[in-house]
């Protein structure tokens, strides 16, 4: 490989700012998936019935669009949520719209869940202390 083309893989292995967010993001899940495991649920499944909990039955284009999923990606992360019965597809009138709802069964697990969240969210909290936290949190959410 040449020399300037070997630079420039050496900088984006160090700078590349997607791959740091993935690096980040894959040692955030562990986390959190590690902190709710006795729960019964993983940190994508947590998401998706705290979504609903926050904003009840909803459309899949709805949910998917919640959590900035595409529906395909949605649709594999329903599919052992609904199996289990912590989630459920609602009949609409016309057969069109897949209407997502938590089961009584999908509480009862996201409550399980909450405190252990809680848990994981204040040690991350806390290890990188509230004003950077908050500071991650807005860059965050300008993105």
């Amino acid at each position: 490989m040449k020399d300037d083309l070997l630079d420039i893989c050496r900088r984006a292995a160090r700078e590349c700012t997607a791959n740091q967010l993935r690096r980040a993001s894959r040692q955030m899940t562990a986390v959190f998936d590690d902190a709710i495991a006795d729960s019964g649920l993983r940190g994508t499944q947590f998401s998706l019935l705290t979504a609903l909990a926050v904003g009840g039955e909803m459309p899949l284009s709805r949910l998917a669009e919640v959590l900035s999923l595409d529906r395909t990606t949605l649709t594999r992360n329903l599919a052992p949520l609904e199996r289990d019965g912590l989630v459920t597809n609602l009949p609409s009138p016309d057969g069109r719209v897949r209407t997502i709802a938590m089961t009584q069964r999908g509480l009862e697990a996201l409550e399980r869940a909450l405190p252990r969240w809680q848990a994981a969210q204040n040690q991350v909290m806390k290890a990188l202390g509230r004003r950077r936290w908050q500071e991650l949190l807005a860059t965050l959410g300008e993105l």
